[in-house]
C-alpha cells in the first residue's frame, strides 16, 4: 500500500487535528501503533512538525470524515502524480526548502557523525564546502543554524536517510543505532493486552455460570 511522503510528520498532524484511532493512523502512515502512541504522548526524541496530508493531496477530507465515523475504516491514500525519479546530477531542492539545508546538515553531523560529507552531499543536495563549514563552525550563518531532522524538513525521505546511516555504520564497523524509545510503551501494551485477555476469559466463565444456573449444568 502506498504511504505518505513524510509518514511521521503526517501522523503527527493526524493525531493533533483528527479523531482517527491510533490504529487507523498507523496503517495509513505505515508505522507501528506504538510510534503513534509516542507521537501522541510527545515522547519522541524530537518534536515533529505536522504535515497536512490534505494540502499535500495525499488524503481527502472525505476520507478523514469516513475514518472518524467508522473506527474500522481503512484510509485510502489519494493517487497523486508519479514522482520524478532522479538518475544523475545533484538533488533538486525547492527554493522554499533551501534555507533549511544547513539545519538538516547540522542534525546529521550531530546525530550521525559516521556519515561522510559525500553521503550528506548526495542526500541533502549541497556542496562539500558547505558541509565542511558547518562541521568546523566557520559557516557564515553558524549562529542561526539549529539542528533539525532533515526528514521533518522535507529535504529527504526517512527511507533514504535510514539507508545512508546504515551504510555509513557498516563502513565504519559499528552497529546501526537501535531505537529503544518505545520499549517502555511496548511492555505496557503487552501488559494491557494480557490483562484484557484475562478479563475477557473471566467474563466468559461468568456467563457460563449464569447459563448453568438458569438451565442446569450441562454434562
Amino acid at each position: 500500500m502506498a504511504q505518505p511522503l513524510m509518514p511521521h510528520a503526517t501522523a503527527s498532524w493526524l493525531v493533533d487535528n483528527t479523531s482517527l484511532s491510533f490504529q487507523q493512523i498507523a496503517e495509513f502512515c505505515g508505522l507501528h501503533i506504538l510510534e503513534i502512541q509516542a507521537i501522541a504522548d510527545d515522547t519522541a526524541a524530537t518534536k515533529l512538525t505536522g504535515r497536512d496530508p490534505v494540502r499535500a493531496h495525499e488524503l481527502t477530507q472525505e476520507e478523514i470524515d469516513k475514518g472518524q465515523a467508522d473506527p474500522n475504516y481503512k484510509l485510502q491514500i489519494s493517487k497523486g502524480p508519479e514522482p520524478v525519479r532522479r538518475t544523475k546530477g545533484p538533488r533538486y531542492t525547492p527554493v522554499s526548502k533551501r534555507q533549511d539545508k544547513p539545519d538538516g546538515i547540522a542534525w546529521i553531523i550531530r546525530n550521525h557523525p559516521e556519515v561522510s560529507d559525500g553521503q550528506i552531499s548526495q542526500l541533502i543536495g549541497t556542496t562539500r564546502t558547505t558541509i565542511a563549514a558547518i562541521r568546523d563552525r566557520t559557516h557564515w550563518n553558524i549562529a542561526n543554524i539549529t539542528p533539525k531532522d532533515p526528514v521533518t524538513l522535507g529535504l529527504t525521505s526517512q527511507r533514504e536517510l535510514d539507508a545512508v546511516v546504515a551504510k555509513a555504520a557498516k563502513a565504519a564497523g559499528i552497529e546501526a543505532p537501535i531505537d529503544t524509545r518505545l520499549d517502555g510503551d511496548r511492555e505496557a501494551l503487552i501488559s494491557q493486552l494480557r490483562q484484557e485477555r484475562e478479563t475477557a476469559s473471566h467474563a466468559g466463565d461468568a456467563i457460563l455460570s449464569d447459563v448453568d444456573a438458569l438451565f442446569g449444568k450441562r454434562d
